[in-house]
């Protein structure tokens, strides 16, 4: 079975009347998890943008603190996982101010561990690509926008290069 295309489906979509969209939108919330959460974003936190970003970063705060550390695996599959979930919210969300603010917190709270990053590379290659992802969305911002970030770029840019 073919899946319409995105237009195809909008342009069914502009046939149903009120209910039949409140029935559609119900029915694809109870089947996935991640549709429930772009759901909830875009009805409850899409016009609160600032207080959005408050919760995620209480999040990534809540995981990191919870890290374990006794181990370089663990520590890795951990922060990979916090990473998903920041990647997560901010494919929900769409803006680049969202994505370089989150990415920056987690490089942020990754240089409070207190760990030498250059002693696990692929921890070194999660933090590095992180700040290429961050360098990436910068160039589209506006420029006002890019020296108020610039700053904090320069911080997390500065922990690899002290290795």
């Amino acid at each position: 079975m073919k899946t319409a295309s995105v237009s195809e489906i909008k342009k069914e979509l502009l046939h149903y009347s009120k209910e039949e969209l409140l029935e559609v939108l119900n029915k694809l919330s109870k089947y996935n998890k991640e549709n429930k959460e772009l759901l909830h974003y875009l009805l409850f936190e899409a016009d609160f943008e600032g207080n959005y970003i408050q919760k995620i970063k209480e999040d990534i705060e809540i995981e990191f603190s919870g890290l374990d550390a006794r181990s370089w695996k663990t520590m890795k599959k951990s922060i990979q996982r916090i990473l998903r979930t920041i990647k997560k919210h901010i494919k929900y969300s769409k803006q680049k101010e969202t994505e370089i603010e989150l990415l920056l917190y987690f490089c942020q709270n990754m240089r409070e561990l207190n760990i030498r990053l250059d002693r696990n590379p692929v921890i070194l290659n999660i933090y590095k690509r992180q700040l290429i992802a961050v360098n990436k969305a910068l160039l589209t911002l506006h420029e006002d926008l890019q020296y108020d970030f610039k700053e904090s770029l320069e911080e997390a840019e500065a922990a690899i290069e002290g290795m």
